[in-house]
């Protein structure tokens, strides 16, 4: 036989009915929930923050970067190549030790992918402007590695405040995720193709068809990759396809009717020629 339980019994309303009774739901000012959950908001707000100044520091190296690539496209001599890519080198490390130094300390002690988002397009932009450097340096790329020790920096154990284990904080680094890195190449095969365009300009061919055939390895590096890509992935394909298309055709004008069009207007039929765009049965 169960035991009797004694019911709390509500008063009734003016209706009949019995009413709950009263629970007071204040909390105290000082109680230990307020206070977990202030602690929270104040961590939020920490975490904001940090964000919008990555945000910004990311606008500032996208920024710089576009102005490096610019400043490579006027390479187009030989006699001034070297220094011109001596200063790039210069802005290159200028860009590394302040901008980039500012988003790691910023990342120390936290977890960079909470925050890859904010600066992951200057991230992208800055692969391009490396890569691209190192093409018209190297004739090849570097390692995605290779980039990726150049953003660690050595900084100063009391420089950074509110930062987690300040004492045994002594390098800081910039996470560049290998998705980053080849969504970087993807744009770079634009550059090469302005740069290839530019060469007919010039009288250098044999520099086009070797930029051509640089950008046709990075397209087959990239079927090979497939669908299993990165979201931005099939987009940039798609558009490194219709660089290698224009690059694949001012090649094949250049043996084919090369002889029939003047230096000075090879460029203008090049460009003519190069808005249609026709779809062929290939892989994207």
């Amino acid at each position: 036989m169960k035991p009797y339980k004694k019911h709390r019994m509500g008063r009734r309303g003016e209706s009949g009915k019995r009413e709950r009774p009263e629970v007071d739901h204040s909390l105290v000012a000082d109680s230990n929930v307020l206070k977990h959950f202030a602690s929270y908001a104040t961590e939020l707000d920490l975490k904001h923050d940090k964000y919008e100044r990555i945000v910004k520091f990311s606008r500032d190296i996208t920024i710089e970067s576009k102005r490096i690539i610019f400043f490579l496209h006027s390479a187009d001599k030989e006699n001034s190549k070297h220094d011109l890519l001596k200063d790039a080198d210069i802005r290159l490390r200028q860009l590394e030790n302040t901008l980039f130094k500012s988003v790691g300390e910023e990342l120390n002690g936290e977890d960079p992918y909470q925050f890859l988002r904010a600066y992951t397009s200057g991230l992208q932009e800055f692969v391009e402007a490396c890569t691209f450097y190192q093409y018209l340096k190297f004739k090849k790329l570097e390692g995605w590695n290779c980039l990726q020790q150049t953003l660690k920096f050595n900084i100063d154990e009391n420089s950074k405040e509110g930062c987690v284990n300040e004492t045994s904080a002594k390098t800081c680094s910039v996470l560049m995720p290998p998705s980053e890195y080849v969504l970087g190449v993807a744009d770079l095969t634009g550059e090469l193709m302005r740069n290839c365009i530019n060469c007919l300009g010039s009288g250098q061919f044999e520099s086009c068809m070797e930029t051509c055939a640089f950008v046709k390895e990075i397209y087959n590096g990239f079927l090979s990759v497939g669908n299993s890509g990165p979201k931005e992935f099939s987009r940039k394909l798609f558009t490194l396809k219709q660089s290698l298309h224009k690059m694949e055709n001012a090649c094949y004008t250049i043996c084919v009717r090369g002889s029939e069009i003047p230096q000075n207007r090879l460029v203008d039929v090049l460009q003519d020629a190069s808005e249609v765009f026709e779809e062929d049965e290939g892989f994207y």
